[in-house]
């Protein structure tokens, strides 16, 4: 039997884990925080249930990547309630902007922008549906070998050949080469701010650089379904670590990985600060490459070794974590909103607001809700403030509180006021809760299909999480850990049909 050490438990990792566990290898998860998640966990906080970053959940529709997982390791309930309003939206001047996921969705964007609108969004749905088809079947990409070279090619061609929507056709080959600028270039100066805004929070960054395809598909978040979960976010990892167990395999906390054992270019064991030596056959990182980096150290791969000194782009965010008067809440209150101040976005000017559910009492004491605010910021200034002015740092803290509050109020009036608890987080904060270095969120912003990192590092290490295809969300991570077990399960000439690439007809509600 072999032994798999899977080195973090956010949801890619423990996605892989809990497959791997019921092909029957030995999987061994290693978390250094006292619960799962990651940047997609939930914490405690004076009675409150706070979402740590990720806020949104998607995917969960049926034969969807939620659902699939749900049915691959035998997750009979996620504890999901669907909704159709995915957010509100708010843009300068009091307009506001509902993001429906039904029928509603088109009348809402002529509303705001103008029936010529609707060319754009109905381009956008197209390219979504051909490339969430092709995504769902957890393709190679990018190939890192000549059998994966030529499985892409047979999904491709399965693919063209079951859905005569999702047929390449010119113009969506032509997007894998363009930003999606490229369709709004008629579009009223509102629609394309807006468009900037929710791709800011989908694909880390705007249009102008956006690569076309991945926009088309992280704006197709409302249409594919948003849901609330029981407890938050962390809901998630929580049932993947059950899944892990059930199928034999076990999930540790507190055990932070510092170092590897090398052999002959193979990892042969992970030590953790505790002083614990776990031996492993085949090792699953769910890190950025940059901490996979600073762990293998000399014995990094050369892409690893070539690495920049910290990420070129990207983002940290800052957050503030509220504790609100319920009373302060309108009956039917949308539990999602962006709010945009004007075309400069993240550092305050746009933020995103996420509630939690009136009818999850788990999240707040009586009488109370969470309120998760959060807004996209350069990471690298608070680093400099915090390693050579730490009065700097708190000065800056207060100020992206208070303006981020201010900016929320747009949302809600008076959430200042109405807040008990009012707890700000930095990058600094995402480093010492989550290990990400520099507190570095959300991946790769999208700008190339072709930047995307493969899985396989090293002759027995893979890589898993936002870093691989096909990126950020949840869902996104959690179809890279469904691609991952298939590859690994390939490689050790293992069965894999415990992946199916085929949807089966669902038979768990979201």
């Amino acid at each position: 039997m072999k032994r798999v050490v899977v080195v973090g438990a956010g949801v890619g990792g423990l996605t892989t884990a809990a497959l791997l566990a019921r092909a029957g290898l030995q999987v061994t998860v290693l978390e250094a925080h006292i619960y799962p998640g990651g940047c997609a966990g939930t914490f405690y906080h004076q009675g409150y249930r706070f979402d740590a970053g990720a806020t949104v959940a998607g995917g969960f529709y049926p034969a969807g990547p939620m659902d699939r997982v749900a049915r691959l390791v035998g997750i009979q309930d996620w504890g999901a309630q669907p909704t159709n309003l995915a957010m509100a939206v708010h843009l300068p001047g009091g307009i506001q902007i509902m993001r429906w996921g039904d029928e509603r969705r088109h009348a809402a964007m002529a509303d705001a922008f103008g029936a010529q609108s609707l060319s754009f969004w109905r381009w956008q749905e197209r390219s979504a549906d051909a490339l969430w088809a092709f995504a769902l079947r957890s393709p190679a990409w990018p190939p890192q070998s000549l059998a994966q070279l030529a499985s892409l090619l047979q999904d491709g061609l399965a693919w063209l050949g079951e859905d005569p929507n999702s047929r390449l056709n010119l113009s969506l080959l032509a997007d894998a080469f363009r930003p999606a600028a490229h369709h709004l270039r008629s579009a009223p100066k509102a629609m394309r701010l807006f468009v900037d805004a929710q791709l800011l929070i989908s694909a880390q960054t705007t249009s102008q650089f956006a690569n076309a395809l991945y926009a088309a598909s992280a704006l197709d978040l409302p249409r594919r379904g948003v849901v609330h979960l029981k407890g938050g976010m962390g809901a998630i990892a929580d049932a993947l670590v059950q899944a892990v167990r059930q199928h034999g395999g076990q999930v540790l906390f507190r055990q932070e990985a510092t170092s590897v054992r090398v052999e002959n270019g193979r990892i042969v064991g992970i030590e953790t600060r505790r002083g614990d030596t776990y031996p492993a056959d085949l090792v699953v990182f769910n890190l950025p490459p940059w901490n996979i980096a600073r762990l293998l150290a000399d014995q990094a791969p050369s892409r690893l070794r070539r690495l920049p000194d910290a990420p070129p782009r990207g983002w940290g965010a800052f957050m503030v974590y509220l504790g609100l008067d319920a009373s302060a809440l309108p009956a039917d209150f949308p539990l999602h909103h962006q709010v945009i101040l004007g075309d400069k976005m993240g550092e305050g000017s746009t933020v995103f607001l996420s509630l939690s559910p009136e009818w999850d009492p788990s999240r707040a004491p009586a009488g109370r809700r969470v309120v998760t605010i959060s807004t996209h910021t350069d990471f690298k200034p608070w680093w400099s403030l915090y390693e050579t002015d730490r009065a700097g740092y708190e000065a800056r803290q207060a100020r992206y509180t208070q303006r981020v509050l201010e900016t929320a109020s747009r949302a809600i009036p008076g959430i200042q006021e109405a807040a008990d608890l009012i707890l700000p987080g930095t990058p600094v904060t995402f480093r010492r809760f989550t290990h990400r270095l520099w507190g570095w969120v959300g991946g790769f912003p999208q700008v190339d299909l072709f930047q995307t990192w493969g899985p396989k590092l090293g002759v027995n290490y893979w890589m898993v999480g936002d870093s691989i295809f096909p990126g950020q969300s949840t869902a996104a991570v959690a179809l890279g850990g469904m691609r991952l077990a298939r590859d690994i399960l390939s490689d050790l000439s293992l069965p894999a049909e415990v992946i199916s690439r085929q949807p089966e007809p669902p038979t768990a509600p979201v």
